[in-house]
């Protein structure tokens, strides 16, 4: 397996856990507004986003662009799958046919 294939699966697992994030920070109540949009989840959330973008930057490097749209959707499942993992939330039966959806693509993709 490509070293950059594997830097771009690392780099779409850490943009899912950013959205978590902003997320769980969306999910609660703030006293001010400032606080909103500073505090721990949000400028960390951000922060790994940044991350994401600069390991995705690296990992183009060796991937041909047509392969990031293709790994990009993973996110969708992961953001599904660790939603429910960490929020409870339940997938629904269209969820769950979306996500099939996806990745029936990528295999079809791929092969």
């Amino acid at each position: 397996m490509n070293r950059y294939f594997l830097l771009y699966l690392v780099s779409v697992t850490i943009a899912s856990v950013s959205q978590l994030l902003l997320k769980k920070s969306a999910m609660r109540q703030h006293t001010s507004f400032l606080r909103e949009y500073l505090n721990p989840y949000v400028i960390t959330g951000y922060g790994l986003l940044f991350s994401s973008m600069f390991l995705t930057i690296l990992a183009f490097r060796g991937l041909d662009y047509k392969n990031g749209s293709v790994m990009e959707s993973l996110g969708y499942v992961l953001v599904l799958v660790l939603s429910r993992i960490f929020f409870g939330e339940t997938i629904t039966g269209k969820k769950m046919i979306g996500t099939l959806c996806i990745l029936a693509g990528m295999v079809v993709f791929y092969l």
